[in-house]
């Protein structure tokens, strides 16, 4: 910064004479000194915005940039070949961090997203929690009892692992009623907009004309809230509004047209609808459901109403739903919905020095990779260069050609619509290789046979059968050769299998249907006396405790 300031006079004596007249005149010229006085350091914001790409590792964030830069029909074509994720990176720090629980090797979103929103370690699976069990004041309720404003954003459900996380204290992820009867019990989120409605609707909404007509009368849709999965009566949307002085928004227009200071939008019954099918609806101008950007945008306009600050969370958490199943189609179109998010978000903080931005993952989903192959080898060809001796250039394995980034954009649907196609009640236990492969073909532009779709058909007895478990609790299970101990998810696996089946040749291999303990990118953009001690290894709960430190003074 320059100061400027008069610390010296200059004195200069100059004879003049005029006419007739010989004395001598003094002319005193004042100079201004510029000097150079280093800024004082900006340690503290007024505003901080986490973003979490949920699954998305150093992997996923490559496949992003791959596309982005050199696709050959990239949709970044226009803009530079550059994400937005690589402006915000370009501009301001990077850094990676590890997010292994208390005691345990791999997390799982819960406990990833408690550690950042506490700066506690926690267990696995618990919900705003430290690893004791015990509740632990988080970031957006801190930030609130300090009178900032606080929201919360996510593609999947509001009560879903990582929104929960920093508004509700619970013992088990799967607590989804009581999560959602816990958000507007305390009402400590100004903003929520995301979906799982059927958490907020009482339990025989899907028969009760009376509780029907009183969700219609709030403008909610029956294919927002068209079933629930509570186990008692609460009207949670109703009271929200009555009592708690929040708008509602359950579709886009609605979105567009609330102006209040407290918001609860609850956009579909479930999670959110996919990427693929947010770009068909967008190509079709036809979108009910409002997308990540736009929800990003109204909760950054709501939030900056407040001049004492805000906490925002903003979640792409289908980059994870992706990842689980393996398939990297549905996932790119994942980070590209992210992608579009982190660009409003840029774009809104880009001048400002009273804002930190966080963007990170909670871990990495499916052990994912662009792989060469001994599958498909490369024609010889011949180059001009001097080096090449007269020799041709045949490398010895497949590396993979770029056009393959294209045509995993190209998929129009992601591999549960295939099941779906296949079986609508997901009865695989008949289903036959021609089958799968007609679903396959129709919506992958990389074809396989029956031959090559058979292996999806086949089931076995689960050896590791529980009884009363949730997730493996069927007898008959997806046949997995390998690594089966890791794929986890009952009928869900038929679609990890798909991912087998379009592996090579899309150049795409996966290790796992879980997560893995991969350190994760941080980008940390703001006043750079806060940004630069993201710029190392560290791990989540430090992630956290430095987000409080800037918001908190903590």
């Amino acid at each position: 910064m320059k100061h400027k300031s008069l610390l010296a006079v200059a004195i200069a004596a100059a004879l003049m004479s005029g006419c007739n007249d010989d004395k001598t005149v003094e002319v005193i010229k004042e100079v201004e000194v510029i000097k150079e006085v280093a800024p004082e350091e900006i340690t503290s914001v007024k505003n901080v915005i986490l973003m979490i790409g949920d699954g998305m590792g150093a992997q996923q964030v490559g496949l992003l940039e791959e596309y982005a830069r050199r696709a050959p029909h990239s949709t970044y074509n226009s803009k530079g070949n550059q994400t937005a994720l690589k402006r915000l990176g370009d501009a301001g720090q990077m850094g990676l961090s590890l997010n292994g629980p208390d005691g345990s090797l791999v997390v799982d979103s819960a406990c990833s997203a408690s550690q950042l929103a506490t700066g506690k370690a926690a267990g696995s699976e618990m919900i705003g929690l430290d690893a004791q069990g015990y509740v632990v004041e988080t970031i957006l309720e801190k930030a609130k009892a300090k009178g900032k404003a606080t929201g919360l954003v996510s593609d999947t459900r509001l009560t879903h692992a990582t929104p929960a996380a920093f508004a509700a204290h619970q013992p088990h992820r799967s607590y989804e009623s009581a999560i959602a009867a816990e958000l507007i019990d305390k009402a400590v989120v100004d903003v929520m907009l995301s979906g799982g409605a059927r958490e907020f609707i009482p339990q025989d909404a899907g028969s009760n004309d009376a509780v029907k007509a009183e969700l219609a009368a709030l403008g909610a849709g029956t294919s927002v809230v068209k079933k629930s999965k509570r186990k008692d009566d609460r009207n949670l949307v109703k009271e929200a509004k009555d009592t708690k002085g929040y708008q509602l928004a359950f579709d886009k227009a609605q979105l567009n047209a609330a102006d209040g200071d407290k918001l609860l939008g609850l956009f579909a019954n479930s999670g959110m609808m996919d990427a693929i099918a947010y770009k068909a609806c967008q190509e079709a101008g036809d979108c009910k459901e409002p997308s990540l950007r736009e929800m990003t945008l109204k909760a950054l306009d709501i939030l900056s109403r407040d001049e004492d600050g805000f906490f925002l969370m903003i979640e792409g958490g289908q980059i994870d739903w992706a990842g689980h199943i393996n398939d990297a189609g549905w996932m790119l179109h994942e980070l590209l919905r992210f992608d579009e998010a982190v660009d409003a978000v840029y774009k809104w903080v880009k001048d400002r020095d009273d804002t930190l931005v966080i963007v990170t993952a909670d871990h990495e989903t499916g052990s994912f990779g662009l792989s060469y192959s001994r599958k498909d080898l490369p024609d010889a060809q011949s180059l001009p260069g001097d080096g090449m001796q007269g020799a041709d250039y045949q490398p010895n394995f497949n590396f993979g050609s770029l056009d393959k980034l294209d045509r995993l954009y190209a998929q129009s649907g992601t591999f549960y619509n295939m099941m779906d196609m296949v079986s609508a009640d997901w009865a695989f236990d008949s289903s036959t290789g021609d089958e799968w492969a007609g679903a396959i073909n129709h919506y992958s532009d990389f074809k396989v046979t029956p031959e090559q779709a058979a292996p999806v058909a086949l089931r076995e007895a689960n050896e590791y059968w529980v009884d009363g478990h949730s997730y493996l609790s069927a007898t008959v299970f997806p046949k997995v050769n390998d690594f089966k101990e890791f794929y986890v998810y009952a009928d869900e696996v038929h679609a990890n299998l798909i991912g087998r089946a379009l592996a090579a040749d899309q150049n795409v291999v996966w290790g796992t249907g879980t997560h893995t303990a991969a350190p994760v990118p941080v980008y940390a953009f703001g006043p750079y006396g806060v940004t630069k001690q993201f710029s190392t290894m560290q791990h989540h709960t430090e992630v956290g405790q430095k987000m409080m430190a800037a918001l908190l003074g903590e």
